[in-house]
Parts: C-alpha cells; structure tokens; sequence
C-alpha cells in the first residue's frame, strides 16, 4: 500500500515530466519548421503562412530570437485570452462547450475541496480507529488513510458531519448542473438561430423505403415527397451501397495521390508527357499516358462498380421550417415505413453504414449488446493480473531474483507510488479503438453518433473495470490474509475499510494521466515525428503535405469519458477521504489551458452537432453522483451507523428527481429544433437573400464523397440520383404506376393520401 512518501516520489515523478514536456514543447513550437505541426489549424484556414519561407537560410529552421525563450509558458495566458463568442466562431460551439466540461468540474470541486478540508479532514484525522483496526483485524494503512472516514470509530457521532456534507456536495452539484444545462442549451438555441446556411440544416435522413414494383427508388421518393410535401419538397439524394465502395474509395485516394503527382511533374516538364504501363505496378504492359490512364481507369472503376441502390435517401426541403416538420413527424401510417431523423451535416456521414439495412440493425445492436457486456466483466480479470503485478508483492512473488533492487526505499517508491497508474493507463490503450468498431458495426450513420455511442460504453467501462474493479481487486487481493482468519460478518465491514484505502491508488491514476498525460497531449510527440518522417520521405505533392499535417481533433470517445471518471472519483471520495481533492482540482484547470490551447491552435474538429452531447454528460454527472451516495450509504452501514445512516436514503431519490426534471425542462433543445426558430430564421434568410438558389446549393451536397468531381460525367450522374425536374408549382405528380382499376395488385407503399393523389392524375 502506498504511503505519503510514495505518493510524494509519485507526485515528484509526475510534476518533473510535465514540467520536461511542458518546457519541450515551449522550445519546440518556436522553431519555424514545427510551425505545422503546432498551429496547423491555421493553415487549414488559410490564415497563417510558413515563416521558414522568408527567412534566411538558417532562420528557417532555428528560432534565434532568444527574447522569445524567456517566457516559455506564455502560450498559458494565450490560450485564456480567446473569449467565448470568438471561440465558438473559430472551433465551433462543440469545442467551446466541451471546454466547459472542465469549467464545471472547477466549479463543483474548488467548493467541495475548500469544505471538506476545512470540516472533514479535522473530523477524520482525530481519531484512532485505524490503530485499533490493525491490531484486531490486521489491516493495514497509511497516514493518507488516517485523513478518511476509515479513521471514524464504529458508531460515531461524527458521521453526522459526513451526511451533512455529502448533502451539501449533493446539493451544489445540482446547483451548478443545472445551471450549466441551463447556459448550454442557450448557448445552442444562440448557435442554431445564428448560424450560416448549412444542408443538414434543410435535409432529413429517409430509411425503410419500401419496395414498389413499379417505381425505382429515386422516382418512388421524389413521389411520396411531392405528394405529402408538396410546397416544401425540394431535391432528394438516393443512397448507393457504401460497403461495396469503401475499397474503391481507398483506392482512389491512393490513386489521386499518384495523379497528383504526375501533374506536378508534368507542370515542371511539358516538353514529354509522364508515361505508365498498364500491367501489375507498371511494371509491365502497352505504355500509355500516364495522366489519361489513371483518369480513365478510376472512372471505368467507379462507373463499373456493382452497386445497389439502398432505400434510402437524403431528402431536402425548400425551407428549414418544411424540414424540421418531416424530420420531427411520422410520415406513414405504417411506423416501420418512412422513417425520417436529421440528416448529420455532410462531412459528419459515416458513409459505409448507410449500407446497412435498417431490419438488421437492432439484431446488430443486441450481438453488440451481448458482446460489450461479456468484454467489460472478463475485462476485469486481465486488468487485476496487470495491477497485481504493479505492486511490491506482485513483482517480487513473479520475479524474485528483483527483491533486492525492489526493497531499496526510492524503488520501493517508485513501484508502489507510480507504476500502478501508468499499468492501468497502458492497459486501457487499444479499448477506444476496440469500442469504436463495436459502434461502427451497430450502424450508426454519422461520426457524431459514432463518437456518442463509443464515449457511453466507455464509461460503463471505466466504471466498471477501472473503479469498481480496481476497488473490488484492492479488498479481495490485498486483505484476503484478514477474509480467511475472520468470521463471515466481519468481512463487510473490512471492506468498508478498504474502499477509502484504495483512494491511494487513485491519486497516482490522477497524477500520471491527469498530469504528465496532460502535459504530453501538448507536447504533440507523435504528431511531431510522424509529420516529419512523412515531410522528409514521402512528401511529394502539396496535398501529401496537407495530410502530413495532421491536426487530429478533440477525440470525444476518448476523453470526454476520462473526464467523467474523474468527476465519479472526486464525488465518491469528497466524503470519503478529501485528500484526494486538490489532485482533482489541479486536472480540472491544468487540462483546461491545455485543451484550450489545442482547440485554438489544433485540432480541427470533423463535425459541428451544436453541442448535442450535453445531455449525455449531465447524465454521466448525475450517475457518478448517485454512485457516490449509494457508496456512502453501504460505507456507513458497516460502521455502523443506524442512526444516521437512513438519512442518506433521500439523496438518490432526490438526484434521480433532479435529472428528470432536468431532462424535461432542456433536452428537448438538444433533440429537436423548435419550429418556431426554424421559421424565424427562414423568414428573416428570405428577407436578407430573396434571389438565392437553394437547390443547386444542396443537390449535390450529399454525394458519395467518391463521385464528387465527376459533375460533368453523365454516367456518373445516371448512376447516383435519377433526379426528375419538378415544377414547383405542380401538385399533381405523373406515376408510371398503372391504373388501380386494371391492376389487382395494391402498391405497397401507398399511404391514403398518395392512392388519393395517383388516382386523381390517371383520371
């Protein structure tokens, strides 16, 4: 068990790294030829040019300006200085509300913190019950133990002060969530009713199209649309069968980077056009034009590609108004039939699951389901091996022949103080990638949902696993000598005991991930090398340049469910041992400059939702609170406490009754889009731009990305939409169906009101 030395050389390990990597990367982002790699959001503006350009020879390279050293920790005050408006104007309003996550962690914890240590620290460490545990129990503790509620003897008085705090942290939670739902959802209304033209802005998602005999695809939606939309109806985009193009669009960016390349050459060299073989790498085969072949060869491809029109399609209105009504209403009455959502804005489509027939996807997500919950619960056994390992027992009952290096009281520091976190952190690298394919194979269509989907089960799994797990491995493992020499009512009580003690562990957690990993996110190591390998070999062109530079982006699966856990640990130990506060506090406003920064200077990010993820993180807040109160309650009842422990029993109820009311009074704004703006906005777009053309502007918003360049290709055209030109003015739509009173056979996607249209035209 790790005591206050330990967590001394631990925190010493961790303030030297991020203090290294803090002052790497001040040297760094001054040197000219890093520029892209630090402020590349910049230069996908366009607003920021290379400096190594203009200089001389030397200066391109090497920063020489030694004034610009001395206040290496300027980019900290740099970074606070963007406010808010301007901030959601250059990033986005997902970025800026993210950042507001570590806001509200500030104003949940720097009051709890100065509370706790001001009431329930004194109440804690005057006492002795841990002296009197060791001799009767065999337990072992520390001198950060003696600061927890471990401390408190078996029906105390003091646990009043307990359930008194932990109804005020309760209570100021609330307070402060409510308020930032509150701020949020405004902030989102603001966005939306001020944000430019966009064509998820007047496009809905159509699925579940149903098959007709006598109509294709394009023609049967274009038809349901006028008909039941008639004076909003505007264009519509059928979907083609994304699985089959995923490897074409793969090898078609290989190939553009070739085509790239041979125009760059071709520009330097007119006098003899680059020539190819046709053959396996051009290695052999008639010689042709090198341009010409690869031009030809990847339209053959695209034009040849067996595809298959989904029923699907992306169907866009003449209006915001028309579409926020189709999107937010059922459009048959047959529910399974017409299914209609908002359509995620165009570079936010995950093009490959659009593929997927909408019937296999709750089959798809119960095999997820089922998969997930047997991953998170086996999961625990490899991460309570890799943890057993990281401790002075492990290591010496492993690998014995390291006893004596171990027993040297700076290793011996060093292991129980620091290696537990950064095994657990390292354990835990490849379960992002493995969520996100679970999520992809659900279905999802958009990045954003994607991203959604992958950030909850995270945080199952992190509760799960890495608390839960951590503190169950801690009382089974560690205490297993007391288990087995007391009797069986003494067992709660021991683990009562060690639930507090395993908040040492948790330090180290936050010290190595939440402050030397914080540090590392800026120092950018990996991007640095990789844009430089890249630069250096396999630059060829300036788009292999623009991909060298590869700005990433916030990684909102990853980090916003990190986030959360320290929100579930800062709550379930406020009451119970506050030492472990300031070490919350200290993430919460080192990670905020530093992803300011980034955001800033960075990451660009794929997508805009407007902040639709709120909802999700008030939830995970509200559970890590419940967490902590039915902790709190199973903790006092193994001191013993009858007489105040029933007290605690209305704080779930009540913090489940706050994040009702929560949900009802502002989710709303986050899932639907109020027509009341929606009309406004279009009222006040028409005053300001009568002239302006919408269909051209959203006809070809929704193409495959990898037909997109081919407008002059008719074929092309052919293949994607069979979009008929529509008189806006024309109600009555001409159907190649035949005459119902000729054909015995009903079209089965005939609602009421169609049948009613198509007979009056054949009349």
């Amino acid at each position: 068990m790790a005591t206050l030395e330990d967590i001394g050389v631990s925190a010493a390990i961790n303030l030297l790294s991020a203090f290294i990597f803090l002052l790497l990367f001040a040297i760094l982002r001054l040197q000219p030829f890093n520029d892209r790699v630090y402020f590349p959001k910049w230069y996908l503006k366009g607003l920021r040019n290379s400096p190594s350009r203009s200089r001389a020879l030397v200066s391109r390279f090497v920063n020489l300006d030694c004034r610009s050293y001395i206040q290496f920790l300027n980019w900290m005050p740099q970074a606070l200085k963007m406010p808010e408006p301007e901030l959601i104007d250059h990033a986005g309003l997902d970025s800026a509300v993210y950042l507001r996550i570590y806001l509200m962690g500030l104003k949940i914890f720097v009051p709890i913190t100065i509370l706790a240590w001001a009431v329930l620290v004194p109440v804690n460490y005057t006492n002795d019950a841990l002296e009197a545990a060791k001799m009767v129990a065999n337990v072992t503790a520390s001198d950060i133990d003696k600061l927890s509620i471990s401390n408190v003897p078996l029906k105390s008085q003091r646990f009043w002060a307990h359930i008194v705090m932990a109804y005020v942290f309760t209570f100021w939670t609330c307070y402060v969530l409510l308020k930032e739902y509150e701020k949020v959802a405004s902030m989102r209304l603001q966005f939306l009713s001020s944000e430019r033209r966009r064509p998820d802005q007047f496009t809905v998602l159509v699925r579940n199209v149903p098959p007709d005999p006598d109509e294709s695809v394009s023609e049967l939606v274009e038809h349901f649309f006028l008909v039941n939309h008639p004076n909003h109806y505007l264009t519509h985009q059928v979907l083609c069968n994304a699985n089959n193009l995923a490897s074409m669009v793969k090898k078609k960016e290989g190939m553009q980077n070739w085509l790239d390349y041979y125009r760059f050459k071709y520009s330097r060299n007119r006098s003899q056009r680059p020539q190819t073989r046709t053959g396996f790498l051009g290695l052999w085969g008639a010689k042709v034009d090198a341009l010409d072949y690869y031009i030809a060869e990847e339209r053959e491809e695209v034009l040849n590609d067996p595809n298959r029109i989904m029923p699907a399609a992306f169907v866009s209105f003449k209006s915001r108004w028309g579409a926020a009504v189709c999107a937010q209403t059922q459009q048959s009455r047959n529910p399974t039939l017409w299914l209609t959502e908002w359509a995620p804005e165009p570079r936010d489509v995950y093009w490959e699951n659009l593929a997927i027939p909408y019937v296999s996807l709750s089959v798809r997500r119960l095999i997820i389901g089922v998969s997930f919950f047997f991953l998170a619960f086996f999961f625990m056994i490899p991460i309570a091996f890799v943890q057993s390992l990281a401790s002075i027992e492990g290591i010496e009952k492993s690998l014995p022949f390291l006893k004596p290096v171990i027993e040297v009281e700076f290793i011996k520091s060093v292991v129980q103080g620091f290696l537990p976190g950064i095994a657990l952190k390292l354990f835990l690298i490849l379960l992002p990638a493995i969520l996100m394919m679970m999520s992809k194979f659900e279905g999802f269509t958009s990045l954003s949902s994607l991203e959604r989907r992958s950030a909850m089960r995270y945080y199952i799994f992190i509760i799960i696993n890495v608390f839960l797990g951590s503190i169950l491995t801690g009382a089974a493992f560690e205490q297993l000598d007391s288990f087995i020499n007391q009797s069986a009512s003494e067992i709660p009580k021991t683990i009562g005991v060690a639930i507090p003690m395993k908040a040492t562990f948790f330090i180290t957690y936050i010290m190595v991930d939440g402050w030397a990993g914080v540090a590392g996110e800026v120092l950018m190591l990996k991007p640095l090398i990789i844009y430089h390998l890249k630069n250096f070999f396999l630059v060829k062109t300036e788009k292999d340049r623009q991909e060298a530079m590869d700005a990433g982006s916030l990684g909102f699966n990853t980090g916003e469910p990190r986030i959360q856990l320290y929100f579930l640990l800062g709550l379930v130990y406020a009451p119970v041992t506050p030492i472990l506060l300031p070490f919350i506090v200290m993430f919460f406003g080192f990670a905020y400059v530093v992803y300011r920064h980034q955001i800033i200077n960075v990451y660009s990010q794929e997508y805009e939702s407007g902040a639709a993820f709120w909802p999700a993180v008030h939830g995970r807040v509200i559970t890590a609170l419940v967490i902590a109160q039915l902790l709190m309650m199973g903790l006092l009842s193994t001191k013993q406490a009858s007489s105040s422990t029933p007290f605690l029993i209305a704080l779930p109820v009540l913090t489940i009754w706050f994040h009702v009311f929560c949900n009802g009074r502002y989710k709303s704004a986050f899932v639907k889009y109020p027509l009341q703006e929606a009309m406004m906005k279009d009222s006040l777009e028409q005053a300001s731009s009568p002239n302006f053309n919408l269909k051209p502007y959203l006809e070809r918003a929704y193409v495959h990305p990898v037909f997109k360049g081919d407008e002059n290709d008719d074929d092309c055209e052919r293949c994607l939409s069979e979009n008929q030109e529509a008189d806006a003015e024309n109600v009555l739509v001409p159907t190649r169906r035949q005459s119902q009173r000729n054909s015995p056979a009903v079209s089965r996607a005939a609602s009421p009101s169609l049948s009613e249209e198509v007979r009056t035209v054949e009349r």
